[in-house]
């Protein structure tokens, strides 16, 4: 089967932080990003990065050790028709999808995606550069 989706850029990663306000001030006064948005209730700060975003969220009882990975996800731009046809395609192809498709903001706005989990188990969120689907 062809696969219905082009991947185009990377829309952002998201790291769970031991310390939120350490990590928010490093990546905005060492590193020069800037804040655009928070969602208090959850805990998340977004940062740009550019093009991409950088999401900064609390780590939580479950996530892994302090020496263990701290990646909660990260997001990849993509082109596509119809996303439902995309969630067909990763299954067809023994992909695990987490989840059905809903509106989530990113680099570009809100718009449709999906989360997955790769062959090493990382999660990665497949978003729709348009909102066409």
């Amino acid at each position: 089967m062809e696969s219905p989706l082009k991947v185009a850029e990377l829309d952002h990663v998201v790291l769970r932080c031991a310390d939120r306000e350490r990590a928010l001030d490093f990546y905005t006064r060492v590193l020069g990003l800037t804040e655009e948005r928070r969602i208090e209730q959850i805990g998340l700060v977004q940062l740009r990065a550019g093009r991409s975003m950088l999401d900064l969220v609390p780590a939580t009882e479950g996530a892994p050790a302090k020496d263990a990975r701290n990646m909660d996800h990260f997001c990849l731009g993509i082109e596509a028709e119809d996303i439902r046809q995309v969630v067909e395609y990763l299954k067809g192809n023994s992909v695990e999808v987490l989840g059905e498709p809903a509106i989530r903001y990113g680099a570009r706005g809100s718009g449709l995606s999906v989360y997955i989990r790769d062959s090493e188990g990382n999660v990665v969120e497949l978003k729709q550069l348009s909102n066409a689907g």
